[in-house]
């Protein structure tokens, strides 16, 4: 047997005992170690859905996965057993227009880790054994362990983010929404050269992270008198997934510069400036998820320690909903890790 964590439905999260899972052809056996808490997990757990996508069957939440390699399937092949990885969650198609066009992360026909976008349901990697497809799996760089390896998934959708920006180096960038997201494009607009990165929140532990995490100046965003706010920055990253931010980058962007829509806006319609996006000529973009980056982002995590400072707690798996919790707590807390081995 096996510990999960397991979404029945909206607030009904159980650590269940699962059966213990064994690798099929080209699958891989993994012993997972740490599991990050993300807002598509919290919205599982709070709504019963992510957007459109709404729970139908009990699912295995988690897509942002480290550990270790345990077997093979038939067929399979990969990092030796013992040796320690991360998961990426994403399976392309690789046959869709998207795919053929080098555009995987925005697949139609895609299997993500935990998600509910089809039924059925993509199971997650929220237990102490998973079996993925052995091509998932990615050896961690030397000197970079679980810990911090567990920040690749996030990491790796900040530095898609930044990458649909162009080129930021020796540019302002401005971030609103200073959560595990936001901060992470911090670090990887720094990363890419940006020579000033601006961050607004509402709260002040969020913005303390931001800091952590590299930002040159934090602004409180319910105070239009503070005069940190800039008066114009070259690109803006949206990462609150709420209207007001979306506004707050339209206005503050200069001419001609580029708005990066990443966080996730609630269904249905959501009101914004479009008439600045006309008559500045700003280039408003989405971002979703990310392909390639994965690997960048265990590079990077590997080469900057710093980034140990934006896990806020690990919580043993047992004590799952306290960890939900302490994630959806903004006030106190940045990235949660669960501990599937502890």
């Amino acid at each position: 047997m096996t510990l999960g964590c397991v979404i029945h439905g909206q607030g009904d999260l159980r650590v269940e005992e699962l059966a213990a899972p064994s690798p099929g052809p080209g699958q891989a056996l993994v012993a997972v170690r740490y599991g990050g808490v993300c807002g598509s997990d919290l919205h599982y757990w709070r709504h019963g859905g992510v957007g459109d996508f709404r729970l139908r069957e009990p699912m295995l939440l988690g897509h942002e996965v480290v550990g270790t390699v345990l077997s093979y399937g038939a067929g399979a092949s990969g990092p030796v057993s013992g040796t320690a990885v991360a998961v990426h969650p994403a399976s392309p198609c690789g046959v869709c227009p998207e795919c053929a066009d080098g555009r995987r992360n925005v697949c139609r026909d895609t299997r993500y880790l935990g998600s509910a976008a089809r039924f059925p349901h993509v199971q997650g990697g929220f237990a102490a054994q998973v079996v993925v497809p052995a091509e998932q799996l990615r050896p961690l760089p030397d000197g970079l362990d679980l810990r911090r390896a567990a920040l690749a998934e996030p990491l790796s959708v900040a530095l898609h983010a930044v990458r649909r920006a162009g080129e930021v180096a020796g540019k302002h960038v401005l971030v609103t929404g200073a959560g595990p997201i936001g901060c992470l494009v911090v670090a990887a607009a720094k990363a890419a050269g940006a020579a000033r990165v601006t961050v607004t929140d509402l709260l002040p532990a969020a913005l303390r992270y931001a800091e952590t995490a590299g930002a040159d100046t934090v602004v409180r965003a319910d105070d239009p008198d503070d005069a940190a706010w800039p008066s114009e920055v070259d690109v803006a990253v949206e990462a609150s997934g709420v209207a007001a931010g979306l506004d707050t980058c339209l206005r503050l962007v200069r001419r001609g510069g580029v708005v990066v829509q990443l966080g996730m806006l609630p269904p249905g319609q959501s009101p914004f400036a479009g008439n600045l996006v006309v008559s500045r000529e700003i280039e408003l973009r989405g971002a979703f998820r990310f392909d390639g980056e994965f690997d960048a982002a265990l590079e990077l995590l590997a080469a900057e320690p710093s980034f140990d400072g934006l896990v806020s707690a690990v919580v043993p798996v047992g004590e799952a909903e306290s960890a939900f919790a302490l994630a959806a707590d903004r006030n106190v807390s940045c990235k949660v890790l669960l501990d599937f081995q502890g």
